[in-house]
């Protein structure tokens, strides 16, 4: 039995999910504490909730990228580019926000993950519509 093309992609979203629940565990095991991470609204809380929201997000889009994919027979090189920078997206989204948690200075960091993620969400969208 070979692998799928974008095997990488529906790996990834479940990885991710599974990371979505563990972060979740550890955010929500320190949540009734008022002034943990800096309090509810400090920038470094905000932040590590968005990259717990991101490994969902990021799954979401990976299995919609596996999916669209495979339901469409779409295998040119646009979605070769499209599948490796949802990963590259995926994997360094979460990483941008908890790492600028901890070091604000680094923000510009986040233009790898969104410029990525564009890259690929416009790469799938050039497939679909040469079809």
């Amino acid at each position: 039995m070979s692998a799928h093309p974008f095997q990488i992609n529906l790996t990834l979203a479940w990885l991710w999910i599974v990371l979505g629940f563990l972060t979740g565990l550890v955010l929500g095991a320190n949540f009734h504490h008022e002034d943990w991470l800096g309090g509810y609204g400090s920038f470094r809380r905000r932040l590590c909730r968005l990259g717990h929201i991101s490994f969902f997000g990021l799954a979401l889009v990976n299995l919609m990228f596996f999916f669209t994919a495979r339901f469409l027979g779409l295998a040119g090189v646009a979605m070769q580019i499209g599948s490796w920078t949802f990963v590259v997206g995926g994997l360094s989204m979460p990483m941008c926000c908890f790492t600028i948690a901890f070091f604000p200075n680094l923000r510009l960091l986040f233009s790898v993950p969104v410029l990525a993620l564009i890259v690929g969400g416009l790469s799938t969208v050039w497939e679909i519509i040469k079809l």
